[in-house]
């Protein structure tokens, strides 16, 4: 393998190496975003509120029959 060929194959190697960091510390911005976000809005939404998003079917319906 000569020296020009050997030059290319590892420059080539350095370039997908640094868009792979370039996707990946953005894709991770992406994620920090979204986490920050859904921690402000739990905080800032009412515990009753939250338990029925979460379990919508509960609490709906009385049983009057007795």
């Amino acid at each position: 393998m000569d020296i020009a060929l050997l030059s290319m194959v590892l420059s080539q190697g350095q370039v997908q190496q640094q868009a792979s960091m370039s996707v990946m510390k953005t894709v991770l911005d992406q994620a920090k975003e979204g986490a920050d976000g859904l921690t402000k809005m739990i905080a800032s939404t009412d515990v009753q509120a939250l338990q029925q998003a979460a379990q919508p079917h509960l609490g709906g319906n009385i049983d009057l029959k007795g």
